[in-house]
């Protein structure tokens, strides 16, 4: 499960068998929640995280979104 990076306590990574398109999976201590990042950013699921929590790790994937894009191309191909 490689990890990307942790912020605010929550950490972003991706899982080793991933499909497409390209998302990124979050967690902090409430819950989980998976973000498109291509086309765009945008929340496809959450499970126990609140709202604010969801907003920042939008803002945090959106502000690290072309970092992530590049990451995962060299994980996934």
């Amino acid at each position: 499960m490689p990890e990307l990076f942790r912020m605010f306590g929550m950490k972003f990574f991706f899982f080793s068998l991933e499909h497409l398109p390209i998302h990124i999976h979050v967690r902090n201590s409430d819950g989980t929640a998976k973000f498109n990042v291509e086309p765009y950013v945008e929340l496809v699921e959450a499970k126990g995280m609140k709202p604010k929590d969801l907003v920042l790790a939008e803002a945090l994937i959106v502000e690290k979104r072309e970092e992530i894009i590049t990451k995962w191309k060299e994980i996934h191909g």
